[in-house]
């Protein structure tokens, strides 16, 4: 009797189950609420801007503006005429004495090392020439 007693317990409890009807109902209108709140968004207002366009034709130098170019073997051009790195600083104080719109072109030749590019463009700093550009098209070295 014992045995038959826990039987009756047992049939008393229901199993617990996982309705999937009601489910997929909450779903459906989680959806159409999504759409239709998507659907009635104002259009988001913009500025009209004019983008640049491109020059595929190479622009020359200024005739002023100065290319410094520094290799991987620790030379440097001043507009292709190799000159020695202390000679960088006194060429830039008599470039920008000389010049009314100074600009420094730096340029790296193709196995040319990162930091004696950076000393380079510091100097250009300390001169007091603030038109500095760093060329990112890779030459021969001395061109």
């Amino acid at each position: 009797m014992a045995g038959g007693s826990s039987s009756r317990f047992d049939e008393g409890k229901k199993k617990a189950r996982i309705e999937i009807i009601p489910l997929i109902d909450v779903i459906f209108f989680l959806l159409a609420t999504f759409v239709l709140f998507t659907l009635s968004l104002k259009q988001i207002k913009s500025i009209p801007v004019q983008l640049p366009v491109a020059n595929n034709q190479p622009q020359k130098p200024d005739d002023d503006s100065v290319t410094l170019q520094l290799s991987d073997q620790g030379t440097c051009y001043w507009n292709r005429e190799l000159i020695t790195t202390d000679e960088i600083v006194p060429k830039l104080e008599t470039y920008k004495t000389q010049t009314s719109n100074p600009r420094v072109l730096i340029a790296g030749d193709d196995k040319a090392k990162f930091g004696p590019v950076v000393t380079a463009l510091d100097e250009v700093r300390k001169a007091g020439i603030t038109q500095v550009s760093v060329e990112t098209r890779v030459r021969p070295t001395g061109r």
